[in-house]
């Protein structure tokens, strides 16, 4: 599931128009009690299939609520009991103070940038370089890329490099309140989903996985070889 533990507030409450409570705010008040219960007594299904823990949109309360999470006991709720663990994807937005204490108990930390030089440029001033992520971070890269990811590496000192798709048509369907699951399996898979599922092997195995069909569709994202379709069915 996901968590938004973005402390700016978060987009998907807004979004999807979806009710206040249960939200982030709810498990960071559980955070302090003996027994806080499971995320899933928070979980909101959005249209698109994904199960969320969503964050109110104000910056205040949700700057507290990252807070509180951070502590040992917000970690306990994240991590879950023995008997019931899973994978949690936590949203944590702009790379602030607030945010560290959960990126330093994350398994793997994954950080999202532009492919232009600036953006790059950008990421060297998070010091993500540093012992505290040695063998956890991957920097995934959106969109046209004029370097290598060896080049990125190298310059930047993050050993994972892997490049996502500028996928516009899933990235709308995925914020249409629509419900409309994605497709996940078959021939037809969209970029953005075959470059998620291969971070994610990735991830989980801590080695580069050779499928195909993955790379093909990332790799023909990144040289802008995928068409986006307007709401008029006409390529943009």
């Amino acid at each position: 599931m996901v968590v938004e533990a973005d402390c700016s507030g978060g987009d998907l409450m807004m979004r999807f128009g979806l009710p206040p409570a249960p939200s982030l705010l709810d498990v960071a008040a559980a955070a302090g009690k003996p027994y806080p219960g499971s995320l899933l007594g928070a979980v909101a299904e959005l249209p698109f299939g994904v199960r969320a823990v969503v964050a109110v949109p104000g910056r205040r309360p949700c700057t507290e609520a990252v807070r509180l999470l951070a502590t040992e006991g917000g970690r306990r709720v994240l991590l879950g009991e023995e008997d019931n663990q899973g994978t949690v994807l936590l949203d944590a937005g702009r790379l602030v103070e607030d945010v560290s204490p959960l990126l330093r108990a994350a398994n793997e930390v994954v950080l999202v940038t532009g492919g232009g030089a600036e953006a790059l440029t950008h990421v060297s001033a998070y010091g993500l370089d540093s012992d505290v992520f040695a063998g956890r971070l991957t920097l995934g890269v959106v969109g046209r890329c004029p370097y290598r990811a060896e080049e990125i590496s190298q310059t930047l000192g993050i050993e994972r490099v892997l490049f996502l798709p500028w996928d516009t048509k899933t990235g709308g369907m995925m914020s249409s309140p629509r419900r409309r699951p994605l497709r996940t399996t078959g021939h037809r898979i969209p970029p953005l989903v075959a470059a998620a599922r291969k971070l994610a092997r990735q991830l989980a195995s801590g080695r580069d996985h050779d499928d195909e069909a993955d790379s093909k569709a990332v790799e023909q994202s990144r040289r802008g070889l995928v068409h986006a379709t307007a709401d008029d069915g006409s390529e943009s």
